[in-house]
C-alpha cells in the first residue's frame, strides 16, 4: 500500500488489531454481509482466508471463526474433496436481511407524532430476553414493562412480536401525546442517547482523516479500498445497529448521528467500486467465480453510483 489512502487504511488496520479480544468472527460477519451476500452469498474458505489477510487475520483464526459461525447457525458448509465453501443458512439470511435494512438506513426526516407502546406480560419467564429482542428492533423502555417505538405501526409491532418467543402475550397500543416536549422526554428516557452520541463521535474521529486522504490523494487501489470499505462498515454497524433511528423531530438539531451517517455514506460510495475489483479478483465459489452484483446493492445509503463494466463481477 502506498499513498494517502493506503496510509489511512494501514492506520485503520492497526486500530482494528489493537482491539482486545480481536473479534475475527465479527469481521467475517461484516465481510459476508457487506461483500459476499450481494454476490450470491456463497464463497470458498480459501477466499475468506485471502480476503482476511490484509486485516492481519491469519488462516488459523479464519478457520476457527467460520467454524464457530457455523455452530451458531449463521453459516452452512459444503465440501468437495479437501475444498470447502460456506453459505448463509436460512436463519443467517433472515438475520442479515434485518441488519442490512437498518445498517444502510438513515433517520426518518418526518414523524407522524404517533407512538406504538408495548406492554410486557407481568412475571413471565423470558421477559428480560423479550425486552432485549424488542430493544434490538428499536424499542425503548420508558417505564418498567412498557416499551415504545416511534416509527413502527401497531400492526407492524404485533407482527414483529409474534415472531419472538413469548411475544404473543404482549399488548400493543397506538398512542399520541400531542405535545412535542413530552415526546422528546420519552425519547430521552427510553434510549441512552448520550452514550450513543459518544460512540458516534469516536466513529467520526476515526474516519474523518480518511475523507482528507481521499480528497488529497489519488484514487485508492483495490486492496486498500476493500480494507477501508470493510472496516468502515464494521465500525459503523457496531454503532448504528444500537441506534433506534428516531425521527429527526425527536432528536437535537445538532445530533452527531446525522453527521456520522453522512460521513459513512460518502466514504462508502467513494471506495465501493474499487473494493468490488478486489472482491472479483480474490473471491471464488467451488465451481467458478462469484455471480454478478445484486442490483439492489445500489440502493444502499440512499443510492450508490453505478459501476462501469471493469469493476463488475463477471
Amino acid at each position: 500500500m502506498t499513498g494517502r489512502t493506503q496510509s489511512a487504511a494501514r492506520s485503520l488496520v492497526t486500530r482494528f488489531r489493537r482491539q482486545r479480544p480481536l473479534r475475527a468472527g465479527s469481521l467475517l460477519v461484516t465481510i459476508f454481509g457487506d461483500s459476499i451476500t450481494p454476490l450470491g452469498g456463497v464463497v470458498t474458505l480459501s477466499s475468506l482466508i485471502r480476503l482476511s489477510a490484509p486485516f492481519g487475520v491469519n488462516e488459523r483464526l479464519v478457520r476457527t471463526s467460520v467454524s464457530r459461525l457455523a455452530q451458531d447457525g449463521w453459516l452452512a458448509n459444503r465440501r468437495e474433496g479437501r475444498l470447502s465453501e460456506y453459505r448463509l443458512t436460512e436463519t443467517g439470511r433472515a438475520r442479515f436481511a434485518e441488519a442490512t435494512r437498518r445498517i444502510y438506513a438513515s433517520n426518518p426526516h418526518t414523524w407522524s407524532g404517533s407512538w406504538t407502546l408495548v406492554l410486557l406480560p407481568a412475571g413471565a419467564n423470558g421477559r428480560g430476553e423479550l425486552r432485549r429482542q424488542l430493544q434490538w428492533l428499536g424499542f425503548g423502555q420508558v417505564e418498567p414493562g412498557v416499551l415504545a417505538h416511534a416509527t413502527l405501526t401497531a400492526s407492524e409491532a404485533r407482527r414483529a412480536c409474534a415472531r419472538l418467543p413469548g411475544g404473543q402475550r404482549v399488548l400493543v397500543f397506538a398512542a399520541d401525546s400531542h405535545r412535542r416536549e413530552t415526546d422528546r422526554r420519552i425519547a430521552s428516557t427510553g434510549w441512552e442517547l448520550g452514550s450513543l452520541a459518544a460512540r458516534y463521535r469516536r466513529f467520526t474521529a476515526a474516519f474523518e482523516p480518511l475523507r482528507t486522504a481521499l480528497d488529497k490523494g489519488p484514487p485508492p487501489e483495490a486492496e486498500s479500498a476493500f480494507v477501508v470499505r470493510t472496516l468502515l462498515l464494521h465500525e459503523f454497524r457496531k454503532v448504528h445497529l444500537r441506534d433506534p433511528l428516531l425521527p429527526a423531530p425527536l432528536l437535537p438539531g445538532d445530533w452527531i448521528g446525522f453527521a456520522a451517517y453522512e460521513l459513512c455514506r460518502e466514504l462508502y460510495a467513494r471506495v465501493f467500486h474499487p473494493a468490488q475489483t478486489h472482491l472479483v479478483a480474490h473471491a471464488r465459489r467451488l465451481r467458478g467465480p462469484l455471480p454478478s452484483l445484486d442490483p439492489a446493492t445500489y440502493t444502499r445509503f440512499g443510492g450508490l453510483p453505478r459501476a462501469d463494466r471493469s469493476v463488475s463481477a463477471q
